[in-house]
């Protein structure tokens, strides 16, 4: 928020001012908005990896970020197969072409490669 708010000209005394008050009235939370990112995210068929990347990508600190994916609560295998369901709908792969297709998309979506192998070999998975 400090960014963006430099961005827009705002001096800095009154930017540090603004963010102190909103935080002492509890309404500016990192870590409530970690969870609510997270949470957001993974609903939406998005990794950890992934996630881990955009919250960096907005100045979160390493730390704060990884906390917060331990902390969700989230079963990334579980989230995993279920993306894998409605995209493919529950199809292994046939052959090293469909492998690679499917691989792809699910790394895209920000599953680690180790998830990933395990679900297209019929290892992994909820049902």
């Amino acid at each position: 928020m400090t960014r963006k708010l430099r961005q827009r000209g705002a001096p800095p005394e009154l930017i540090d001012a603004a963010l102190d008050r909103l935080v002492e009235e509890g309404l500016l939370s990192e870590s409530r908005y970690l969870e609510s990112f997270v949470s957001y995210r993974a609903r939406s068929g998005y990794g950890p990896v992934r996630i881990r990347e955009e919250l960096g990508q907005r100045g979160l600190q390493r730390a704060d970020i990884e906390q917060a994916l331990r902390e969700c609560g989230i079963d990334w295998q579980e989230k995993l197969h279920e993306l894998w369901q409605r995209k493919f709908a529950g199809a292994l792969p046939v052959d090293a072409r469909e492998r690679a297709r499917q691989g792809r998309f699910l790394s895209y979506r920000g599953y680690p490669l180790d998830m990933i192998g395990r679900l297209l070999s019929g290892r992994g998975g909820g049902d």
